[in-house]
This record gives C-alpha cells, sequence and structure tokens, in this order.
C-alpha cells in the first residue's frame, strides 16, 4: 500500500469502520484488527457473497458457530521453536480446535446454501482426533488430568497421601503444644509444613526453624517428628514436576506435527469471525451489500456516514452519483455537510473492497475503485516544515502521479489557503487533468469558477449542501446537478458576528457574487418548493395506498364472513339430515315389527324428504369444494416464468413470477406470493369431469336407498399430509369409527399425484380388522378425491 493510500485511510477515518467490527469479532481479532482490501474485482465479489450469506444466518436466527476461539498464533511460534506449552496454552489449542471442528461440521451441513463461506473456511478433519488426544490429557481449566499418565496418577496419590498424614500430625501438635504456640494454625515455609511457636519457648519446641515473623515474637518451626515424612513429600512432589513436563513436552511434540493444519483453521476461524462481525455491523447499521457493478461507477441511494449512524446521530440520506472520466462538483455553506459526503463516497468503495455492507438504500451500487486517493483536511506540517498550501500541493501532486481508470480522487477545498484567482484556476486545471486520465473525481470547493466548469461540461456535474434561508442554518440535504452558495455572511451572522459588520462586507461584495448569491437563494426556493411540493405527492401516495390495503381488508373479512355464513348453512342441512336419518331408524324398525301400510307409506315420505336433502347438501358441498386437479411430475430445469404449476405446499395453482434461482422459484397464487422450492411443483394436466346426472327425489331414494350420510364425524381429510402420517391418522380414525358402531365412513385424500390414494387405498387392504370393503366416491359423493370405507 502506498504512502498516498495510507494517507487516504487516515483522512476517512478509516480506523473507525476497522474498530466498529473488531467490536462485533468473538475471537483474537476483537483486540486488533486490519481489514483488508480487495485487490481486484473478483476478490471483491467473493468476499461481498461471504458476507451475504453470514448476514443470511443472523436473519434465520442460525449464526456462525464462533464460541471458544483463542489466541493461539504465540503458542504455534513457539512450537516451531522447538519450545515446550504449558498446561494452559495447551487447553487454549483444544478449545480453538474444538470451535473449528463445530464450525467445520456447520458449514459442511449447510454447504449447499453457503457454498462460499463453506469453500473459504475448509478446516483439516483430522485435527477432531488431535484435539480429543489432547482433551486425554488437558482439562478445560487448562490443568493435566490424572487420566494423562498412569505414573502422574500415581504420584499425585501418593503426594496426596503424604500431605493428609503430615497435616493430620500437624492438627495433634496443634492440639498437644497449644501454650507454646504463638496461634492454632500451620503454615509452608520454603515448602515446608511449619507451627508458629512463640520465641521465649522455642527451647522446648524441637524442630527445625524455618524463619520468624517480622516483629519476631513468633518463629516458625518444622516439627522434628515430621521432617522425614517432609523429606519424603517433597521428593515425591519433584517426582511429580517431572512426570508433568514430561507429558507437556509430549504433547507439545505431539501438536507440533499440527502446526500448519492448526494455524489454517486458526485462520478459518478468523475468517468467519470477521464475515460474522461485518453481518452484524450490517444489520447495527441497517446497511445494504451494494450491487458490485462491472463499470467504475457509484450510486449511493440514502447514504449515510457509518460513524455518525455508529455513533447515533440522526443523519440526513443523501443520494450521490459519480462515475469514472467524470467529476462531481460539490458547493455550499461552511459546516453543511460537503466533507461528509465526500468522506461518505471514499467510503462505499473501501467498504465494498473490504467485503462490507453500506449504509444506503436498496437499488445502491458500487464498481471497482483501486486506489482510492484523498486530500481531506490540513495537511500541514511542521516536520517537513510544509505550510497548509505546500503539503496541500504535494499531496495533489502524487494524486496526479496515479490518476487513471478505476481510480477514485477525493479533494476537499482544492487548492484552497491561496490566492483565490489562482487557486480557482489551479483547481479548474487539476480537476480536467483527472476527468481527462479517467478518473472519478470528487471535490469540495468555493470557487465560483470551477462551478460554472461543471455547469459547462458535460463530463462534469454540481452538485449542493442546501441552506435554509428561513432558519439561516444548513439542511445537510445534497440536491445533485445545482451549484450551492457558500452563505458566508449569512454563516457569519449565525455564529455570531455583529451586524454592522455583515453589512460592511456584503456592501464591499462585487456586483457578480452578490448576483450569485441572489440566483442561488431562488434556486434553493425554487428546489425547496419543488421537493416540498414532492414530498406531499408521496403522502397522498401512502394515504391512497393504505385506503387500497383497508379496501382488501375489508374485501377480503366480507368474503370470510359470507363462506363463514355458508359454513352454517352447511352445519344447519347437516343437523337436518341427522334428524332425517333418525326418523328412518325408526321407521326400518317399525317395518321388521309390523307390515301396516301407513307404516311403508311414513318410511317412503321418510326416504323421499331424506334424497331431496341429501341433494340439496351435494350441491351446496360441491359448490364449496375446489374441482379435482390431476398433475404429473416436472422437470425442474424446465421451469420458466409465466408457467402454471400445481404448488404441493400451498395444496393449490400458481404462476411462476420469478427465477429459478438457487433451487427456488416465487410464485403468485392470488394476492400470496413467496418463493418456494422447484421440488415443490408439478405439472398440471387438464381433467375432464363428466357433468352431474341429475336425478329425481324418488329415483334417488330407489335406486340407493342404503345411501351412506358423509357427516364432519365420519370423514377424515388427510390432504397435504406425508403418507406416513396419513396412514396413521386414517388406522387411528378407522378404530374410532368402528368403536361408534359406523357402518361407513369417508377419507378425503385429494387427487394430485396419487401417492396419497396408493398409501391409503394399500392400508385399506391391509386392515382386516375393521374394513369389509372400499371403493371410490361417487360424483355426489365426492368423486376421485374421496374413498369410501364400509367397516364390518
Amino acid at each position: 500500500m502506498s504512502d498516498a493510500e495510507r494517507k487516504t485511510l487516515a483522512d476517512l477515518e478509516w480506523d473507525q469502520v476497522e474498530q466498529a467490527v473488531a467490536d462485533r469479532c468473538q475471537g483474537p481479532l476483537a483486540e486488533g484488527l486490519s481489514l483488508h482490501l480487495a485487490e481486484s474485482f473478483e476478490e471483491t465479489e467473493r468476499m461481498l457473497a461471504e458476507a451475504r450469506e453470514a448476514r443470511t444466518l443472523l436473519e434465520r436466527n442460525d449464526p456462525l458457530p464462533l464460541d471458544g476461539i483463542c489466541e493461539i498464533a504465540s503458542s504455534l511460534q513457539h512450537l516451531e521453536r522447538e519450545g515446550v506449552l504449558d498446561a494452559s496454552a495447551l487447553k487454549d489449542i483444544r478449545v480453538t480446535l474444538r470451535a473449528a471442528a463445530a464450525l467445520r461440521r456447520f458449514l459442511a451441513q449447510r454447504k449447499d446454501s453457503l457454498p462460499y463461506l463453506h469453500r473459504a473456511c475448509a478446516i483439516d478433519p483430522t485435527l477432531d482426533g488431535l484435539a480429543a488426544e489432547v482433551g486425554m490429557s488437558i482439562g478445560d481449566d487448562g490443568t493435566l488430568l490424572d487420566s494423562a499418565s498412569a505414573e502422574l496418577a500415581r504420584l499425585r496419590e501418593e503426594v496426596g497421601n503424604l500431605r493428609r498424614r503430615i497435616v493430620r500430625k500437624l492438627e495433634d501438635l496443634i492440639q498437644k503444644r497449644s501454650a507454646i504456640l504463638q496461634d492454632s494454625f500451620y503454615t509452608i515455609r520454603e515448602g515446608r509444613y511449619v507451627l508458629p511457636v512463640r520465641t521465649d519457648a522455642h527451647e522446648r519446641f524441637h524442630g527445625i526453624v524455618h524463619g520468624s515473623s517480622a516483629s519476631g515474637a513468633t518463629i516458625f518451626v518444622e516439627p522434628r517428628e515430621l521432617v522425614d515424612r517432609g523429606n519424603r513429600l517433597k521428593m515425591a512432589q519433584g517426582e511429580l514436576e517431572r512426570e508433568e513436563r514430561r507429558i507437556l513436552a509430549a504433547l507439545s511434540e505431539l501438536v507440533r506435527q499440527y502446526v500448519p493444519q492448526i494455524r489454517a483453521a486458526a485462520e478459518a476461524l478468523d475468517h468467519a469471525d470477521l464475515r460474522g462481525a461485518s453481518a452484524q455491523l450490517a444489520v447495527d447499521l441497517g446497511a445494504q451489500f451494494v450491487e458490485l457493478c462491472q463499470e467504475p461507477r457509484i450510486t449511493l441511494r440514502g447514504a449515510r456516514h457509518p460513524s455518525l449512524v455508529l455513533a447515533g446521530v440522526e443523519v440526513v440520506p443523501n443520494d450521490i452519483e459519480l462515475s469514472g472520466g467524470e467529476a462531481l462538483v460539490i458547493s455550499g455553506p461552511n459546516a453543511g455537510g460537503k466533507t461528509v459526503a465526500l468522506k461518505m463516497l471514499g467510503l462505499a468503495a473501501l467498504m465494498t473492497r473490504a467485503g462490507l455492507a453500506v449504509p444506503v438504500d436498496e437499488g445502491s451500487a458500487c464498481g471497482f475503485f483501486s486506489p482510492v486517493l484523498a486530500a481531506v483536511g490540513d495537511e500541514q506540517s511542521l516536520a517537513r516544515s510544509l505550510s497548509t498550501f505546500s503539503a496541500h500541493i504535494v499531496t495533489l501532486r502524487g494524486v496526479l502521479a496515479q490518476a487513471g481508470e478505476r481510480v477514485l480522487v477525493l479533494l476537499d477545498e482544492l487548492a484552497g489557503a491561496t490566492d483565490p484567482e489562482a487557486g480557482a484556476a489551479l483547481a479548474c486545471a487539476i480537476v480536467k487533468t483527472l476527468v481527462e486520465r479517467g478518473s472519478a473525481v470528487a471535490v469540495t470547493t468555493h470557487y465560483e469558477a470551477l462551478k460554472a466548469l461543471a455547469a459547462e461540461r458535460e463530463e462534469m456535474h454540481n452538485a449542493s449542501v442546501g441552506f435554509d434561508f428561513d432558519t439561516m442554518s444548513p439542511t445537510f440535504r445534497m440536491t445533485m446537478g445545482v451549484p450551492g452558495g457558500s452563505n458566508a455572511l449569512e454563516v457569519a451572522r449565525r455564529y455570531g458576528i455583529p451586524a454592522e459588520v455583515i453589512d460592511q462586507a456584503r456592501s464591499a461584495l462585487p456586483e457578480h457574487s452578490r448576483n450569485f448569491e441572489t440566483l442561488v437563494a431562488k434556486l434553493d426556493a425554487a428546489t425547496k418548493a419543488a421537493l416540498d411540493e414532492q414530498s406531499a405527492l408521496e403522502e397522498d401516495r401512502t394515504r391512497i395506498n393504505q385506503e387500497r390495503a383497508k379496501l382488501d381488508l375489508r374485501g377480503q373479512e366480507l368474503k370470510a364472513r359470507e363462506a363463514k355464513g355458508l359454513g352454517r348453512e352447511s352445519q344447519k342441512l347437516v343437523d337436518q339430515v341427522r334428524e332425517l336419518h333418525a326418523r328412518l331408524d325408526h321407521a326400518k324398525k317399525e317395518l321388521r315389527q309390523r307390515s301396516e301400510a301407513e307404516s311403508v307409506e311414513a318410511a317412503s315420505n321418510a326416504l323421499r324428504e331424506g334424497a331431496e336433502l341429501l341433494g340439496e347438501l351435494d350441491a351446496h358441498r360441491l359448490s364449496l369444494e375446489p374441482e379435482p386437479v390431476e398433475t404429473s411430475a416436472l422437470d425442474p430445469t424446465a421451469v420458466r416464468v409465466g408457467d402454471r404449476v400445481w404448488v404441493e405446499r400451498l395444496r393449490s395453482p400458481a404462476d411462476v413470477i420469478a427465477g429459478p434461482a438457487r433451487g427456488k422459484v416465487r410464485v403468485s397464487a392470488g394476492m400470496m406470493k413467496l418463493w418456494v422450492d422447484v421440488t415443490d411443483l408439478r405439472a398440471l394436466k387438464e381433467v375432464s369431469i363428466a357433468p352431474v346426472r341429475e336425478s329425481s327425489a324418488a329415483s334417488a331414494a330407489h335406486s340407493r336407498p342404503q345411501r351412506a350420510l358423509r357427516t364432519s364425524d365420519n370423514t377424515l381429510d388427510v390432504r397435504g399430509l406425508r403418507a406416513d402420517d396419513a396412514v396413521a391418522l386414517a388406522e387411528a380414525f378407522l378404530d374410532r369409527m368402528y368403536g361408534a358402531a359406523e357402518s361407513s365412513v369417508f377419507i378425503v385424500h385429494g387427487v394430485g399425484s396419487g401417492a396419497l390414494r396408493v398409501a391409503i387405498h394399500e392400508h385399506l387392504a391391509r386392515d382386516a380388522a375393521y374394513v369389509e370393503g372400499f371403493r371410490q366416491a361417487t360424483r355426489d359423493e365426492g368423486g376421485p378425491q374421496v374413498t369410501v370405507v364400509s367397516l364390518k
């Protein structure tokens, strides 16, 4: 990276963006992050795709698993220098390998939906075995486990036993010799167990003195009877330490063999951590991943400076456009937002190259710009004996040397801090040269000559930040295509310069400057009026859309109410049929008991009324139920926009309106539009249905005297279920109906591909416990989408 590019990063306060990403990292990157800027269009495209996948995971509440990433770079360097790691460092490596395994499994399970992240974060699966082997010796708290070796376990037990015997003896001595002890406790001095004995009584307590208190009133004595035990403990501890060092050396040697793979796994974790942090920053900023375009241009919709957004400042969004071989001349009052807009252009280009989302609205696009060159702020350097203007000229010299296609140049107050006429001439010449070399140039200025040049040339465009003459303050809103006035006198008045000074300055202004300021004021007023009118139109449009939505909702409510009313009517008909069914049963019993003519006539009347009511109920039901639809398998590669297909998920036909893309298509079914898997689609077939044959009530009564009555109680609807679930539900339904002494039941399975009907029929054919027989329903009973089952 050149010095000019490093200066650009400093001028644009790029470190604030890096810190914002680092604050959202979970691993070592949180301690210090330097964002990599892509060196090519293809690398930028890949980085943006990875970040988009990470954001998709956040939106699904399924983030990348990144818990437990530790800093292990220094440990790996120590191993490469033939060093031995302590237990804590080995624990960090084990925890990091465990995190790497979790990430590898996570991405492998989602490699179809996360192809870029899966490819970028490849991790060697053999590291799982290393993590398990290290885990057998190193605990989660960073200590050696007894399972590390049998000798380690034996020595620890021996040391523990010796220590316990010594402590028991000390406690016994404290009880017996309390009269000459300074206090009732024991302590350790120089690795030996000692008791606090009063100085005036030490001759009565035999042992080895290991020190005294600061006051001299207490001496610390190792009892004579514990010296041998203390020696044995000291020797055992030495053996234990040697065994621990041996185990750590062996583990370090084992890990050393995998250093390249471990380093690659750590880099993969850091890469995933960076993409996860980038996605979280996008959510926090309300940012969008801009469309990466081949041509060198920037189109920002509703752009907001990321640092201001993160600081909680209410930012006025602006639209900004700039292309290669063109110049954008931004003018307007001081403190009006010119420099902020300039920095926003640079940050958008850099954030895109870093794989970050930009705080803009949808419809924004950005090409690949490299390098991005900026000259922003006071560049005075006392160390180099450079004034503000001379330091600025040195920077401009470097910019001119690197200018070319796909170079973004940002110049704040170009050629200022010098004679206005000479500065204006120099500014115009520099901008023209940069444009001729194909660079995309954005410049802020107060020079009227530069504004006039932008108005004259097609490849240059004016833009202005607004100034509210009513409140005498900047609006921070940018208007493309219009130059802005500096409004220096109004700004001076706002910040407390006396009115008489302002008046004198105004009278001293040249005529052309006063005319220009007046023209700009009128233009601002006209622009404000146009924006107000546009805002009013937008409010009207919003209100109309709201009213339209209310009408649509009202229409849906009316349809639902109508359907509910039809449901009540259907229930009323069902209740009447049940009553007639009871009368028929009663008539049958009477016919069995006697054969009087009046009983036969009563039964015939009941049958006739029942047949009429059944005909009315069937007609009502058929008017509510959809016609059966026949479908067939569909080749996913043959789906095109405009096709009409059957969507199993919706149980409805729909039109394809977008796609296919990544195995999904967007379909429209009535007012509903959604993305569905291509595998959920089936081709529609034309189905010819014979017309309903009309029959009189009398003929219905005589031709089908045993016709089963379909009600909500004896009907099971399994449409939309999987075959296994439907069969299990049917089995329970048949058991319940058999127990209720029903003679016939109805199973609604639909038509579709026919798989559900076949599964139901196969189950019915095997069920000898309940089923006497089954058949396809007649047209009046529901047609091919219903099976009638006769129970034993």
